[in-house]
């Protein structure tokens, strides 16, 4: 599938990067070969919170700087809220990193690598699994 670019969910990293292959971790292998790989302040986050050493955390974040990063702007802040609001009315609550990242793919036209079943519900997010 190609698009402007690929934004990799937290699970998507953990599956790269973890010993072994899986089919989500293969998917972004070639993502990384053959797009544009982007990276966001909610995925950094969570990587960064979940390694266990400050070599891993100093490896992980200088894999990451090699990548092009996406800020949330103001506009963004706003899209984001207003996209919680339409999925609230609709009984649909999401964490709240979800619904920053699938702000930042639609502001940039970009597919969510992921295996997390909530970026299907989101209007006009395009996944990729």
């Amino acid at each position: 599938m190609k698009s402007k670019g690929i934004l990799p969910d937290t699970c998507a990293w953990i599956d790269y990067f973890r010993p072994g292959t899986t089919p989500l971790g293969e998917r972004l292998e070639k993502a990384l070969a053959d797009e544009i790989v982007y990276v966001c302040g909610p995925v950094l986050y969570e990587l960064v919170q979940g390694t266990k050493s400050d070599e891993e955390r100093a490896s992980l974040t200088h894999a990451m700087a090699a990548l092009p990063f996406l800020e949330m702007t103001e506009k963004l802040w706003i899209q984001a809220g207003k996209l919680s609001a339409v999925l609230r009315k609709e009984g649909k609550t999401l964490p709240f990193s979800d619904i920053l990242i699938a702000a930042i793919t639609l502001e940039h036209d970009l597919v969510v690598l992921t295996a997390d079943e909530h970026f299907r519900v989101i209007p006009s997010v395009v996944v990729d699994a």
